[in-house]
């Protein structure tokens, strides 16, 4: 357990997806989390809705999904991603850490087929899918016995 994490606070993770910016909330103490909804990258105001859920929620941990492509090799996403996490440590003040995500979009979309089953808009699906790779991608955090390693420059 990283000595720079409260483990009775709670954490944020993000997956950050072309359009969409999938949130999830979790607790290390309860090793527990939950997705927490998604923000439109291209309709919203990024910076504003991150500030904000920051406020709301007051984390003690940050997380990223790192997308990286099959051979663990960066590409564009990856690139995009960490540009995020930089700027999610300006805007909070707190260490970001990186996690692995290949894969986390389809654990999550196997967790959630039900709802595509029942009709679920595919917009709306998309934007839930992005909030269950989030909680997928800090349940590895927790996992992973919550490790800082640092967004690169």
């Amino acid at each position: 357990m990283s000595d720079r994490t409260d483990p009775g606070g709670c954490a944020l993770a993000f997956d950050v997806g072309s359009r969409w910016l999938g949130v999830a909330i979790g607790n290390a103490l309860s090793h527990s989390a939950r997705p927490l909804g998604t923000i439109d990258r291209q309709a919203e105001n990024t910076e504003q809705r991150v500030r904000a859920l920051l406020a709301e929620w007051r984390p003690t941990a940050l997380v990223v999904g790192d997308p990286l492509d099959i051979d663990g090799g960066e590409q564009e996403a990856t690139r995009i991603a960490r540009r995020f996490a930089r700027q999610l440590r300006h805007w909070s003040g707190l260490p970001v850490a990186l996690m692995d995500e290949r894969f986390s979009s389809r654990e999550a979309d196997a967790r959630h087929t039900h709802g595509r089953r029942q009709g679920t808009a595919r917009r709306k699906h998309a934007a839930h899918q992005d909030a269950g790779a989030a909680q997928v991608i800090l349940e590895r955090w927790l996992d992973a016995g919550m490790p800082y390693p640092e967004p690169t420059p």
